[in-house]
């Protein structure tokens, strides 16, 4: 309208400080939709403000946005430093650049990169930004390392040891002597100093990495882009009757809700180490089976709302699941054995490892 034009557009007496000043309540604007746009879908979110002129189209600027990372959702920004488009991946190596190492050792290095954004959970992202990390600690620490290869091995084994020593689930705490065994051999075929890698996990017992928590709309972001979502019915625990749940599959996790409009999952199953298979069932069609491998009578790592509100562990050694047809019975099995999550860790380590013994032999 007129009157909300004249309220925001600079007069032609306007000098340039007035001009600033009744432009910035419109740019504040702005730059706030676009942060809620990056939090939803990272790159609608830049697109937005590139388009918008709050943002400058080059990888610098952009990485700047990020390194800074005023309202933004920090899995967001991880998200998309790690996708493999070519722009994505010069703003990861200039993001990178952002950060100073100089000095500092590794597991000092790792907190700082660690805590700007939080890790993605597939393999070949993990891998690109550990591989610019390895890069970005080398060039600032020259000569600590015969070459990236051992910095990027070593970052990972810091980090696994770190779930190893403060992750409640993990009854084998490793020692030093096993952290220094387990790197034997890492440093271009030579093993690095002892007094070197006992620092490195004394400094991880002391002090776990701080993992960035997200702020207040992390389940919203969660569900917002779901890999699946629908209606099936799901068979009780303790109480083998069939429910009609609102399954959402995301973030390698299986939540289910009794309607759609419900802001908390009834109940959360985390596929982690889980199979999938199709059963048949006398009472319902079209089912499928989720269930812990090599063990029977097992109950899955899961938890659930009571009706009271209290949240309580699962009581299922298998979910039974029915689709409302064959087909989406198939997209529901392929949907989650895609997400079921093995440690990307332990499998990239062992790729690099291997590729750094095969070029010693040649």
């Amino acid at each position: 309208s007129t009157f909300a034009t004249s309220q925001i557009l600079p007069t032609a007496k306007s000098n340039t400080s007035n001009q600033q000043y009744h432009w910035a309540p419109v740019r504040n604007k702005q730059v706030a939709m676009g942060r809620k746009k990056f939090n939803m879908d990272p790159k609608k979110g830049i697109q937005f403000l590139i388009e918008n002129d709050l943002l400058k189209n080059t990888c610098e600027d952009i990485a700047q946005f990020l390194y800074k990372g005023e309202g933004l959702n920090k899995t967001a920004i991880g998200d998309y430093l790690g996708e493999r488009d070519e722009l994505n991946i010069e703003v990861l190596h200039a993001f990178v650049e952002l950060h100073e190492f100089t000095d500092l050792n590794l597991v000092q290095a790792l907190r700082q990169f660690l805590w700007s954004f939080r890790l993605p959970g597939e393999a070949q992202k993990i891998d690109r930004m550990m591989e610019a990390f390895a890069q970005r600690y080398c060039q600032c620490n020259p000569g600590v390392f015969q070459s990236t290869d051992t910095c990027y091995v070593l970052s990972f084994a810091i980090i696994m040891l770190n779930t190893s020593l403060h992750n409640p689930n993990v009854k084998d705490k490793p020692t030093a002597e096993r952290f220094i065994a387990m790197n034997r051999g890492i440093n271009d075929g030579g093993d690095l100093p002892e007094d070197l890698l006992r620092n490195l996990y004394e400094s991880i017992k002391n002090e776990p990495f701080k993992i960035p928590e997200d702020d207040g709309n992390d389940l919203t972001h969660t569900f917002f882009n779901p890999d699946r979502e629908g209606w099936l019915l799901k068979l009780g625990g303790r109480v083998k009757t069939w429910k009609r749940r609102w399954f959402i599959l995301t973030d390698n996790c299986l939540y289910y809700f009794e309607y759609t409009t419900d802001k908390e999952p009834r109940g959360i199953i985390p596929l982690e180490n889980l199979s999938i298979r199709e059963v048949e069932d006398s009472k319902k069609p079209n089912c499928f089976e989720l269930f812990i491998p090599d063990s029977k009578d097992q109950v899955i790592k899961a938890c659930k709302t009571e009706a009271d509100g209290r949240v309580v562990e699962g009581n299922h050694t298998f979910y039974r699941i029915s689709a409302p047809t064959t087909e989406e019975k198939e997209e529901w099995i392929n949907s989650i054995k895609a997400a079921i999550s093995r440690d990307p860790f332990y499998e990239m380590l062992a790729a690099r490892k291997k590729k750094v013994s095969s070029i010693k032999r040649q």
